[in-house]
């Protein structure tokens, strides 16, 4: 009887956005990683789009933020009521199992922290997914075979690289550096150039509108508003697609060197492998204009740019979600937690 009222969700936890997969309907939900809180009421006031838009604007006493920073949790608490009413707002169904997608590089104490507000949220059990192996299954890749298929996974607050063969990541490297670190560099690049101020939501405007990784002839432009810090008062100013790709440099060039290191320490058969077929490029920053133009030329190797970049780890746990007896053994091993009654 439990279990006929029971039912299966797949969530992407991301450091900027969270989506969610349910069995037999698909992708269900696609919102921001923010939660607004109330110190005084000591309550959650708002999650998902409504929370970003407080994002830097909150009056004391209400602060709006990312519970997930580095793509872990930072807030178990905030972490527990977010998924909370995710869950509330996408299944009637009660004590849902959930499969949930976490970094390669994380810890022990990491996977128990997700595991945690799992449970906390309501959940019956939780099981965690690897997202590069959740990403290639989102792009439709045979990983069953002794062979090499790269992935590189640009998210957030992390940039996941990965070899993976026979099921499992033969090889992996994970770096702090993503689309956090990229508004960053532009926040510094347009203070330092133009003594301006702009705020994370204007700088994450720039990036997608004319964000860019190669120089290309035809220069996009953008005019945008901050605080001049000199004259203190308010000031527009226009900014190139080349002067972005320069500010961007800096976390471009590391990510890039992220993925010559684990090519270079990675064993020879996978990298030939690798080499013949190309990489996978995905995740939310991989968005960046000619930013597959950039590694390939700098790394001489064939990259991919795959179909819907934002949605390959969750699609990935769909399938797991879908078929979750085939894809069993692909869960992070001693994993499965039973709610306590």
């Amino acid at each position: 009887m439990f279990k006929f009222f029971a039912s299966e969700i797949g969530i992407d936890l991301g450091t900027a956005y969270t989506l969610v997969y349910q069995k037999g309907k698909g992708i269900v939900l696609r919102i921001p990683s923010v939660v607004a809180y109330d110190i005084e009421k000591k309550e959650v006031i708002a999650i998902g789009e409504e929370a970003k838009m407080m994002y830097g604007k909150t009056p004391e006493g209400i602060f709006a933020v990312r519970p997930i920073r580095d793509g872990v949790i930072e807030n178990l608490e905030l972490v527990q009521e977010f998924l909370n009413r995710i869950i509330k707002k996408v299944s009637k169904f009660i004590s849902p199992t959930l499969i949930i997608g976490i970094p390669a590089s994380a810890n022990e104490v990491e996977k128990k922290a997700v595991i945690d507000a799992g449970i906390g949220a309501g959940a019956r059990e939780v099981f965690l997914i690897y997202e590069p192996i959740a990403s290639a299954l989102g792009i439709g890749l045979d990983i069953s075979k002794p062979k090499g298929n790269m992935i590189v996974d640009i998210g957030g607050g992390t940039s996941e690289i990965a070899i993976i063969s026979l099921n499992q990541i033969a090889h992996q490297n994970s770096i702090k550096v993503a689309g956090d670190e990229m508004d960053e560099a532009i926040i510094d690049y347009i203070r330092r150039k133009y003594n301006t101020n702009i705020g994370y939501l204007t700088a994450e405007e720039i990036k997608i509108k004319i964000g860019s990784a190669y120089p290309f002839e035809n220069e996009e432009y953008i005019e945008i508003s901050g605080w001049d810090v000199i004259q203190h008062r308010p000031k527009t100013i226009r900014v190139s697609s080349l002067e972005i790709k320069e500010a961007l440099d800096g976390p471009i060039n590391q990510i890039i060197n992220a993925i010559s290191r684990l090519l270079e320490n990675a064993k020879s058969d996978l990298v030939r492998d690798v080499l013949d077929e190309g990489l996978y490029l995905t995740g939310g920053g991989s968005l960046i204009k000619g930013l597959d133009l950039r590694i390939q030329e700098e790394l001489n190797i064939k990259v991919h740019r795959v179909d819907y970049p934002l949605e390959t780890v969750i699609r990935g746990i769909g399938r797991i979600v879908e078929n979750f007896d085939k894809y069993k053994p692909l869960l992070s091993k001693g994993r499965r937690i039973l709610k306590s009654r």
